[in-house]
């Protein structure tokens, strides 16, 4: 008879599933409107140009179906070290500071199971990205949260994040645009936290993965510029949004190399090694052009205006960058298992609440996501909301 591990005690759902779920029964049901799969992170967007094809070509070879290297190949490590270097001016060593992971949330989960211990908090945002969350508590650290404010968009609150910090924390993990909010760190923010860091010995595992998918012209501002952060900081990264590889499950952890070393014996007795079919294309990809992420960056601004412009009077939060964007439901009188229930059986529209999604704040909110429905589907939005029970309560 087995017993159930007190570290899950807290671990939720996504709520994902549950929804999808939904989704797919009044699919068949045939409704007047064909259901808009707004609950989850596919997408519809292209591909970077080189990633079938260096699938495809490199399927025969002896590295895509081997064991070796543990942590990934050298290629790949060296494709990454580079990749990294022109946006942070750090380079870091392929051999000895970066290792290949079977996505970031891999990567993510390997540096926390090395880094913290039982009894450790680790503070994050609220809302915040639900793995983020449960993968703290897997690795048998307490999540402590730091809030969102919201306006026109959303502003993290730096007092409350200084406050979260305290003499178990030991990390932050953050990431920018985060997820699920679309939620930004201006450069005084990033100025502020690498302050909180530097001053309160902690470390930073800062998680990349939307870091260019910035809308409205915001550039990028990276951590790492910041004087003290190398060496204070893991950066966690994968193919999965900025380039769309979901299926290619490419991810990779790069930080000190005393640090990355014990990433690298997590990752061997968890997975022995990252996927072998996706690291000539990861290369490739990482190599390549980079001007399809812009392209993608544009059409991701243009549905988040859409919707924005075709439900006028709902209590969005306009995000500034990212898939996805939150609507604070319980602003209005609904509960988000609520309005994600009417959300389907009024307007077809599949929606996750954000219940587990962080503290307080996520609590208020159902979440959109816009990455694998095209401007012309979500044009309909405002039909579909049009006498429903659930406009007239969210329109104010």
């Amino acid at each position: 008879m087995f017993k159930r591990a007190r570290r899950l005690e807290e671990v939720v759902g996504f709520g994902i599933d549950r929804v999808a779920a939904a989704a797919d029964r009044v699919t068949q049901a045939n409704p007047a409107w064909p259901v808009l799969r707004m609950e989850n992170l596919d997408t519809d967007l292209p591909l970077p140009p080189e990633a079938i094809a260096a699938t495809i070509e490199s399927l025969a070879t002896p590295p895509a179906n081997s064991w070796l290297p543990f942590t990934g190949d050298y290629a790949l490590r060296g494709a990454i070290a580079d990749f990294l270097s022109e946006r942070t001016g750090h380079r870091y060593d392929p051999e000895r500071e970066i290792v290949i992971t079977s996505g970031g949330m891999e990567a993510l989960l390997d540096v926390l199971l090395a880094t913290v211990d039982e009894g450790d908090e680790v503070v994050l945002t609220d809302p915040t990205y639900a793995g983020l969350v449960n993968r703290v508590r897997l690795a048998g650290a307490s999540p402590r949260f730091a809030p969102f404010r919201a306006g026109g968009e959303w502003v993290l609150d730096l007092d409350a994040l200084d406050a979260a910090v305290g003499p178990t924390t030991a990390a932050l993990v953050l990431m920018s645009p985060s997820m699920p909010s679309g939620g930004t760190f201006t450069a005084a923010d990033w100025s502020v936290i690498c302050d909180i860091c530097r001053n309160r010995d902690v470390a930073l595992l800062y998680d990349s993965a939307m870091e260019r998918l910035l809308f409205d012209g915001r550039a990028l501002v990276h951590p790492l510029h910041h004087d003290g952060m190398t060496e204070r900081t893991v950066v966690v990264g994968s193919l999965s949004k900025e380039h769309r590889m979901i299926g290619w499950r490419v991810g990779w952890a790069a930080g000190p190399a005393e640090v990355i070393e014990d990433v690298g014996w997590v990752h061997v007795y968890n997975t022995t090694t990252p996927t072998g079919i996706a690291r000539a294309a990861a290369t490739a990809v990482l190599r390549g052009d980079q001007g399809h992420v812009a392209e993608c960056v544009a059409e991701l601004e243009r549905r988040r205006d859409t919707i924005l412009g075709v439900l006028p009077g709902w209590p969005f939060v306009s995000p500034g960058g990212g898939w996805s964007m939150l609507v604070d439901v319980r602003s209005r009188g609904l509960e988000p298992l609520e309005a994600s229930r009417l959300l389907l059986e009024e307007m077809s529209v599949a929606a996750t609440p954000m219940i587990g999604w962080g503290g307080e704040v996520a609590a208020r909110h159902v979440r959109l996501v816009f990455s694998a429905e095209s401007v012309e589907s979500l044009r309909t939005l405002g039909e579909r909301a049009a006498g429903t029970r659930l406009a007239a309560a969210l329109a104010g």
